[in-house]
């Protein structure tokens, strides 16, 4: 179990991040056309998960927006941005925000991948959402770095997620 804060507040999460080096833990997310999609979806990619509580919240907005900016300059990557939000919701955000660059994906079927990535959020008012982090994954789909953001309404690193995928 991992603690982080919401506005200066205590709350933990379910776990801890995958270890660098370790494989990444598959899972099922959804796009925004309902279609489930897997580590598998992204064979021979570099994957950068930029995992949100939600898009309608200011930071998270803003990293959805900074990665998007970003993603040309890292070719064979995917930047996906994960979520609780409805893949409705995340597909009207992408468009009313122009950020083609990223794929959101959502966890509406199951909380599995937030459990598994350590990240779900066990109590407090978000519970049952996940804390803000990153998980960069190779290739290979070996974790090479993760960042879990200490308060939700930070920032995360994005020169040192960014460099993880060079």
């Amino acid at each position: 179990m991992a603690k982080i804060t919401l506005g200066g507040k205590p709350i933990n999460t379910n776990g801890d991040l995958p270890k660098v080096g370790s494989p990444a833990p598959d899972f099922k997310l959804q796009d925004a056309d309902l279609n489930d999609l897997s580590l598998a979806s992204f064979k021979g990619k570099k994957k950068l998960l930029n995992i949100v509580p939600s898009l309608d919240t200011p930071t998270c907005a803003l990293s959805t927006k900074k990665f998007n900016e970003q993603a040309t300059k890292y070719p064979n990557t995917v930047m996906l941005i994960v979520s609780a939000d409805l893949p409705f919701a995340m597909k009207r955000f992408c468009a009313a925000e122009n950020t083609d660059k990223v794929k959101s994906l959502s966890m509406m079927r199951s909380r599995n991948f937030a459990k598994d990535y350590g990240v779900l959020i066990t109590d407090g008012p978000l519970a049952g959402i996940t804390a803000r982090a990153i998980v960069v994954i190779d290739e290979n789909n070996k974790v090479v770095h993760t960042e879990l953001v200490p308060e939700i309404k930070q920032e995360p690193n994005y020169e040192k997620a960014l460099a993880a995928l060079k």
